[in-house]
Formats: C-alpha cells, sequence, structure tokens
C-alpha cells in the first residue's frame, strides 16, 4: 500500500500599510495565467492594482 505524504503549508501573511500583501514561509503559490507553481519562501503581492508586474509588487504604490 502506498502511503501518500500531506504538503502542509505554514506562511505568514503580513499587510503592509499602503502597500503590498507579504508572504513568507512555506507556501505554494499557483499562477494560473502564466501556468506556474513554485515556493519562494518569499514574495510580495500588489494590493493596489498599478503594478506592472501583477501579481507581485514593483512599488507603483508609491509614485
Amino acid at each position: 500500500m502506498e502511503e501518500k505524504k500531506e504538503n502542509k503549508s505554514q506562511a505568514i501573511i503580513e499587510v503592509i500599510n499602503f502597500g503590498p500583501l507579504k508572504i513568507t514561509g512555506n507556501f505554494l503559490l499557483k499562477d494560473l495565467q502564466r501556468d506556474k507553481e513554485n515556493s519562494p519562501g518569499e514574495v510580495w503581492l500588489c494590493r493596489c492594482g498599478k503594478s506592472g508586474n501583477k501579481p507581485y509588487c514593483d512599488e507603483s504604490h508609491k509614485k
């Protein structure tokens, strides 16, 4: 009988005032538009909608 291993994610999500979401830890990021999947360890995601590199923050919110 084959034993299935569970991938348990543990992530910390920080909401930066007037800025992005900072996600750190053990998590899986799936980008369905680009058909990519990875475990970056840390990522900053855009919340303002101004980023030229969505879903990632490029600090456009500061402009």
